[in-house]
């Protein structure tokens, strides 16, 4: 069954606390995802020393920098990064309300893919609540391009990716991930990709003070040989692409609200990701918002209705 079509809105079932290493501070962060009601949305908590918390809504209208990571704020001290892997894993289990509380200003990279978060999740379980939950439904085109890059959502019965890079590096060179986004199919096939660098690359980011937390035990790192460094390899043969994917998933989920239609890139990153998320955000003749009919209709799974609330609106949030 493919994501979202439950027709109603989730949270966990319990609190999960997990700890780990911030990528580019290099300092252990502790993270906190708290069972939320139903219409929160997500929403990050950042905990200050001083006692204070900045709270920042999981949507398109607060992302800021989106160079190295996809982060949600504008200011530093008031910002949480790399929040693409945790929301992947929110969004491909079909969690629509928690509170995630970080007591540092990035989420903890763990082993650098989302199956940490996938598994945490799944051992307290996912509990439904009474909400109807509401879904972004692609119903024309929308197209961006950056140079020889671009991204597209299309119309589609169920919700797709179709992600594709090319590096010039025989390593990498052409490869994605294309299918069905189901909770599934996250876990078995795109949950364990790693995030991945150049050697040549980790050692600027050294020099300019990011990365610190950066090593082989979170990351996949390729030599200037075209090798991959980590003894243990792989763990699929395109993991650079699958990879991609799941930032892909991560960086749409920041439209609040699941979304039905194909989304495709090609040579993309978090800015493509996020850009083209807000292109088709601005364009109400592209999408609409639906939810699922009420059982008595026995209508089938992919059938929704239209809803009538044009103020409705996932994305926005309050500056």
């Amino acid at each position: 069954m493919s994501i979202g079509l439950l027709g109603f809105q989730s949270t966990i079932a319990s609190a999960i606390s997990l700890k780990g290493i911030g990528v580019h501070s290099g300092t252990e962060v502790t993270l906190n995802f708290l069972p939320a009601e139903a219409d929160s949305g997500i929403v990050f908590h950042r905990l200050h020393e001083n006692g204070s918390v900045t709270e920042l809504k999981a949507v398109s209208s607060q992302v800021g920098n989106t160079d190295l990571c996809t982060v949600l704020g504008v200011q530093a001290d008031r910002s949480i990064a790399t929040i693409e892997h945790v929301m992947a894993a929110i969004y491909a289990l079909g969690i629509d309300n928690l509170v995630i509380e970080v007591d540092g200003a990035e989420m903890p990279i763990m082993d650098g893919s989302s199956e940490p978060f996938i598994d945490a999740i799944n051992q307290v379980g996912i509990r439904n609540l009474r909400a109807k939950r509401r879904y972004i439904r692609v119903i024309k085109p929308v197209r961006i391009e950056a140079g020889a890059s671009w991204a597209e959502f299309r119309p589609h019965h169920g919700t797709r990716f179709e992600v594709e890079i090319d590096f010039d590096s025989p390593l990498i060179g052409r490869q994605g991930w294309q299918g069905e986004l189901t909770a599934e199919s996250f876990t078995t096939e795109l949950s364990r990709a790693r995030t991945f660098g150049f050697m040549r690359d980790v050692e600027k980011l050294w020099a300019a003070g990011f990365a610190l937390g950066s090593s082989l035990e979170n990351s996949v790192v390729i030599s200037d040989d075209d090798t991959v460094i980590n003894m243990e390899g792989l763990r699929y043969a395109d993991e650079f692409g699958r990879h991609k994917t799941l930032d892909a998933v991560g960086d749409l989920a920041l439209a609040g609200a699941q979304f039905i239609g194909c989304y495709r890139s090609y040579r993309g990153g978090h800015k493509l990701n996020s850009n083209a998320l807000k292109a088709l955000l601005n364009d109400p003749t592209a999408y609409e918002i639906v939810e699922a009919p009420r059982r008595e209709t026995n209508a089938r799974a992919r059938e929704f209705v239209a809803v009538n609330e044009p103020g409705f609106a996932p994305w926005a949030a309050e500056v």
